[in-house]
């Protein structure tokens, strides 16, 4: 990426910045301790349907998590059903399904639910002949966004930022720094929609983290004073997606299974489902979770080491 990282990001570092955007984020109840196990075979007795972020419980970047696959065909066999809950909005729901399945899932489309969808069924409507700067991965065609809307790569075309009538960020793959202070001092000039696409801060990847479209807002809502449409985890629009695909199954019947205590966590929480935290892949492998989870209050029902 050639978004400017801060000094030592790092899982401490992310865990702070969460910390101090809690006002931003849903409230929720927590339960007072979590259950322990090895890996989500241990909850099936609680749990009829699985709702699944995808960095840190299913891949790392590119990569599978060791046993993933195994253990989605386990829960199948068990006649658990399964939702992918995923903000990663780089991509179309296609790109995704595809790339779970070079991977080895046999994830559907219609269990997959990303907060570019969401996004995009949510997207408000620009005076004729208006466009989106859009903040987009190279070769994003947004070809499965509303027929409505027009949509340019704002890294293509700097000038966007004077003509265009909304801000959308979808990727930070292609973000500057310079483009923060550019979209800063454009919505200063003159205020328009800015709706983010991917609420994460941060996300696992093979070699550490990576910064992600929700940093980037939070600090251009900090520097302008403007409010944000965010789509995707922890906040209800997304969960109620998800959850829609579940009709039938109880609440309490259901389960976020995720590796964030901010997003997964506490979404899930918040949508009023159990929460199951994955530790040994996402945000916080290598770390004791105890201190996090005290230190935030944001308790899982269940944390298990791997999926």
């Amino acid at each position: 990426m050639s978004f400017k990282a801060p000094p030592m990001i790092d899982t401490k570092w992310a865990f702070q910045r969460y910390e101090s955007l809690r006002a931003a984020l849903p409230a929720a109840e927590f339960p007072p301790t979590s259950r322990s196990g090895q890996d989500l075979s241990d909850t099936v007795a609680d749990y009829d349907a699985y709702i699944l972020d995808a960095f840190g419980v299913l891949n790392r970047g590119e990569t599978a998590i060791n046993g993933a696959v195994e253990r989605m065909a386990a829960l199948r066999a068990l006649g658990k059903r399964l939702i992918v809950l995923t903000n990663a909005a780089s991509y179309t729901r296609a790109e995704i399904l595809a790339k779970y399945h070079r991977l080895g899932f046999d994830f559907d489309a219609s269990e997959v639910v990303s907060s570019r969808d969401v996004a995009f069924a949510n997207l408000p409507t620009l005076p004729p002949s208006k466009v989106w700067a859009a903040a987009a991965a190279q070769g994003d065609d947004f070809s499965d966004a509303p027929a409505y809307a027009r949509i340019a790569h704002l890294a293509d075309d700097p000038g966007l930022l004077n003509t265009a009538d909304g801000i959308l960020l979808l990727s930070s793959a292609r973000w500057r720094e310079a483009d923060t202070a550019a979209v800063v001092q454009a919505l200063k000039v003159r205020p328009r929609p800015l709706v983010v696409a991917n609420p994460d801060l941060v996300a696992p990847r093979e070699d550490g983290l990576s910064l992600e479209p929700g940093l980037v807002a939070h600090d251009i809502i900090a520097k302008t004073g403007l409010k944000a449409e965010f789509y995707g985890k922890p906040y209800s629009n997304a969960f109620e997606v998800a959850l829609n695909r579940l009709e039938g199954i109880p609440r309490h019947r259901i389960a976020m299974v995720g590796d964030t205590l901010h997003t997964d966590v506490l979404g899930g929480a918040a949508a009023g489902i159990g929460t199951i935290l994955v530790t040994d892949h996402g945000l916080f492998r290598g770390h004791e979770i105890a201190p996090f989870i005290r230190s935030s209050g944001i308790c899982p029902d269940w944390v298990v080491a791997t999926t």
